[in-house]
Formats: structure tokens, sequence, C-alpha cells
């Protein structure tokens, strides 16, 4: 399944809109139901009113019903670097994580930074975001 999730996201990455920092991120999120939401970077020139791939690809989600997220693929491209190479293996940012959190259990989420297809890392969120902060802790 990771292959799919990648190619949703390197196809999700011609839509980005990253005029001002040239860094182009999509992420494609797997639910408990087997679908798939895609989402890309959406930035604003009032820079705090932009929106990450995966904050986006969790809230099409979300939005359609979905509560559980089980599996995300993040990849990137960097316009102002040579040749326009990737972005390298792209992790979330903290908000991100954060935000991935409140969807899924972290010991089970697998986060998917890739290159291409068969370039790509792989960790859990609770290795990203150790001694985290859920919807549990507020019961």
């Amino acid at each position: 399944m990771s292959g799919k999730l990648i190619e949703n996201a390197i196809e999700a990455l011609e839509n980005s809109y990253a005029p001002y920092s040239g860094f182009n991120v999509a992420a494609a999120v797997l639910t408990d139901s087997g679908k798939i939401y895609t989402g890309v970077n959406v930035e604003n020139s009032s820079y705090p009113a932009g929106i990450c791939a995966e904050c986006n690809a969790v809230a099409k989600a979300v939005s359609c019903g979905e509560r559980k997220i089980i599996s995300i693929a993040i990849v990137s491209r960097n316009t102002r670097a040579p040749k326009g190479g990737d972005g390298g293996y792209t992790s979330p940012c903290g908000i991100c994580r954060q935000f991935l959190r409140e969807f899924s259990d972290p010991k089970e989420l697998k986060v998917i930074m890739a290159k291409s297809v068969d370039d790509y890392k792989e960790m859990t969120l609770e290795e990203l975001l150790p001694l985290s902060f859920g919807p549990e802790s507020l019961a």
C-alpha cells in the first residue's frame, strides 16, 4: 500500500501552491475505511494563513466523515534547487504531527517520507512525536 499512497501524493504534487517558498509538498492519507485523500500545501502572501499538505489531506478526509488515519505519504519538490530537485525526505512539521495525532493511534500510524515510490523512509508517529498529547489525555 505504500507505493499506492506515494503515487497519489506524487500526482497531487502538481497542484501545490508555493509561489513564495518554492517548496511544494503533497500528502496522501489512508483511512481505516480504505479510502485515500490527498492534500497539498497552499501558501498565502500573509504567511501564517497558509496550510500544510498533511493538514489539508487530513481535513479533507475528516470533512468526508473519516475519523482514523492509518498511514500518510509525504512528497516534496524544491523548485529553487538546482534542476528543481526533490525536497528530500520531508517529515511533517510540529503542527502537522499534532494534527495527525488527533486522528490516529501514534503507535500504529505509518508516516512515509518519500522521494519516489522506490525511495522512502517510514516511521511511526510515535517515533516522530514521543510522549504525545491526544484526545485520551482529556478523558
